[in-house]
């Protein structure tokens, strides 16, 4: 006899296991980009400078893709709770190995195990949000928004601790409340009884084989071109911003302070979506946000100062506002006994090819400056539109 429970069967997680594991998606964005935000204050620590130094943590966003793989794999077979265990107190202890690096490559070293341990959290802890939630859309969007506030926050709160404290403080910070909100998830959090893997479910929009497999290619490549344009601009914004103002603004902290601004603001962008991946079609939506980043881009190649300010901030709601899609389709498509794997197989292509972004960010604005490159970018957006034509509607599914 079957004595595997329906996935009705599952409650959702008490509210504050849930507000963990949105802490935890703001953790993890906001650990990547805070050696983005600290990188001119390390450069003059290491006697180099931002773009020499940049190409350094290109192997943390390669690891953030590979390691994904194994992490949606061991999510799925050995518990979802167990692996955000390991995220929490990897992100905290990698996070104090950066701090305590004296040259490039323990930077790189350090910055490479802390993009393996943030490779959990995509595979691992959306998954777990979303199980069983009868509001997925909504539930995805206000998860995004709380990665973006970790964006805005590594801002904002690295600017200041560098002002204060240097660049290590920046570090440091971060890592214990890591590692507290490790404690809270672990004496909060129920134990699995029954591993994904092992529980019974059918996805909320069921397909042919040849129309998923067209999906994840969909799935996979709208992953890797938003991933690209999304590394481009939270890595490369706070030298753009500080480009633009030169002579105008240089106070890094108050730099830091507009590209915090932004980032909240775009943030909201998925509140938004969220809302409206459970009432409208989706792919019209996906493709007209994908559309319109378009003359944004091309807009900020030419923009100067608070006109950079207007045209950045559009960028970024546009970006902002895509990133639920993706974790939308595996909800839409693919059953939870699989979706930590699906989601890390389309993570580890898609932010594998995306770390090559960050590695030739440095070098891009050194050799063609910082419009060329935004040109590039929108041509980047106006190939990932095409590629959403490819999904299919909803009406034909």
């Amino acid at each position: 006899m079957n004595t595997t429970p329906p996935a009705s069967a599952l409650r959702e997680f008490p509210p504050v296991v849930s507000l963990m594991l949105n802490i935890g998606h703001g953790i993890d964005h906001m650990f990547l980009l805070i050696f983005a935000t600290a990188v001119a204050s390390i450069a003059t620590d290491f006697d180099s400078n931002w773009a020499d130094l940049m190409p350094y943590s290109a192997g943390a966003f390669l690891m953030f893709g590979l390691g994904a793989l194994p992490a949606g794999r061991l999510g799925d077979l050995w518990g979802r709770r167990n692996m955000m265990l390991i995220f929490f107190f990897g992100m905290g202890a990698s996070a104090l190995l950066v701090a305590l690096t004296q040259n490039s490559w323990q930077l790189a070293a350090a910055l490479l195990v802390m993009g393996a341990f943030a490779s959990i959290y995509h595979p691992v802890g959306i998954p777990m949000l979303v199980q069983n939630v009868h509001n997925p859309g909504e539930v995805i969007g206000m998860n995004g928004l709380a990665g973006n506030l970790g964006i805005a926050v590594a801002a904002i709160l690295t600017g200041f601790l560098i002002k204060w404290a240097g660049w290590r403080a920046a570090f440091v910070v971060p890592g214990l409340l890591a590692f507290a909100c490790g404690v809270i998830f672990a004496l909060q959090c129920p134990r699995e009884t029954v591993t994904p893997a092992k529980r019974s479910g059918k996805a909320k929009v069921a397909l042919s084989s040849r129309t998923l497999a067209r999906v994840f290619f969909v799935m996979t490549a709208t992953a890797a071109t938003s991933s690209i344009l999304f590394n481009f601009t939270t890595s490369g914004n706070a030298q753009l911003l500080a480009e633009s103002f030169r002579g105008v603004i240089e106070d890094p902290a108050l730099l830091g302070a507009l590209l915090a601004l932004i980032y909240a603001v775009a943030s909201l962008a998925q509140l938004v979506v969220g809302k409206l991946i459970d009432r409208v079609a989706f792919k019209p939506l996906q493709l007209w946000l994908s559309v319109a980043q378009i003359p944004f881009l091309i807009i900020a190649a030419y923009a100067e100062a608070w006109g950079m300010f207007a045209a950045l901030l559009g960028v970024m709601i546009l970006v902002f506002g895509s990133i639920p899609f993706t974790d939308a389709m595996i909800v839409r498509y693919v059953d939870d006994r699989l979706r930590s794997r699906v989601a890390g197989m389309r993570l580890t292509v898609a932010f594998g090819i995306s770390s090559l972004a960050v590695w030739a960010l440095g070098p891009l604005v050194k050799g063609i400056g910082f419009s060329a490159l935004l040109w590039g970018m929108a041509g980047i957006a106006a190939l990932k539109a095409a590629i959403v034509l490819l999904l299919p509607d909803e009406k034909s599914v």
